[in-house]
């Protein structure tokens, strides 16, 4: 590893810690690669949900580790509660050391104000179906895993790698307007309280866009996730960027000498698969 990236604020979501969809292997080497001065944990970071003692690698614990780690060296760490990790909302405003948990953050970059929460809010599914949101969370879980095995065979056959759920979303005019939906109603509420930023994750769609309505304009943020977009929201010295680890060559062609756990071979990935689906039919 080279020598960290400073940087002001690095800001991700929906890492989902617990599930087979995590990718903590390259957003360890990510958080590895920054030194912040201010790290958000923009919500579902671990995904109580869906947590098993069956399935949690040592990969994940690495980054609850590591993020521990980085608070103790004096990073401050605001851990904002998403709706996989609802639990924690009843310890809104605990606090160790750098390390705060809070429901929503309000935060003054530059003599702007960014309003950072995760976004659940806004889903009406969460507040009136909530077990039809949780069924959909082990859909989708088992949609990853499946699709992980057919890119395990993409890889040995030469093939590119797919994205199922990208391709249904893309597809599925229902879902394109659920997030343009979800991104103007974040912008409104934003540019009312005369916020300059509003930054979100839950609809894993990395996004930098400034919105303009009548009563004004605001940029609008999102994280994105640590699934399958792999990108994060970094601030330094008056600008936003959007971080893909795809796109970082030097860090996501970095080959790791362990040997992790979730390195799962091929009949792993069956039978995790048919366990999956045992748990969908219950």
């Amino acid at each position: 590893m080279g020598r960290k990236r400073s940087i002001e604020v690095a800001i991700i979501s929906d890492v989902h810690l617990g599930t087979y969809g995590c990718q903590a292997k390259d957003l360890l080497k990510y958080l590895k690669s920054i030194k912040p001065k201010t790290l958000i944990l923009n919500g579902d970071i671990i995904d109580i949900w869906q947590f098993s003692k069956r399935y949690f690698p040592n990969s994940h614990m690495k980054i609850i580790k590591q993020i521990i780690g980085m608070a103790a060296k004096g990073v401050q760490v605001y851990y904002i509660t998403g709706n996989h990790d609802e639990m924690l909302r009843k310890f809104e405003g605990f606090t160790m050391g750098t390390l705060r948990i809070v429901n929503k953050l309000v935060l003054e970059l530059d003599g702007k104000k960014a309003w950072i929460f995760h976004g659940d809010v806004f889903d009406i599914t969460m507040k009136h179906s909530k077990w039809l949101a949780k069924l959909g969370a082990i859909g989708y879980d088992t949609l990853i895993l499946l699709n992980a095995l057919v890119n395990f065979c993409c890889e040995r056959w030469g093939r590119e790698k797919v994205s199922f759920s990208k391709k249904i979303k893309n597809r599925v005019k229902s879902a394109v307007k659920y997030i343009d939906d979800f991104e103007n109603t974040a912008a409104e509420i934003a540019i009312s309280n005369q916020y300059d930023y509003v930054v979100c994750g839950h609809i894993h769609n990395p996004e930098i866009r400034t919105i303009q309505k009548e009563t004004g304009q605001v940029t609008y943020l999102n994280s994105g996730d640590w699934v399958e977009n792999l990108s994060a929201l970094e601030y330094h010295r008056g600008v936003w960027k959007l971080y893909r680890f795809q796109e970082d060559l030097a860090l996501s062609r970095e080959v790791s000498t362990e040997e992790e756990e979730e390195n799962l071979n091929l009949s792993q990935l069956y039978s995790n698969l048919l366990r999956e689906f045992q748990l969908v039919k219950i």
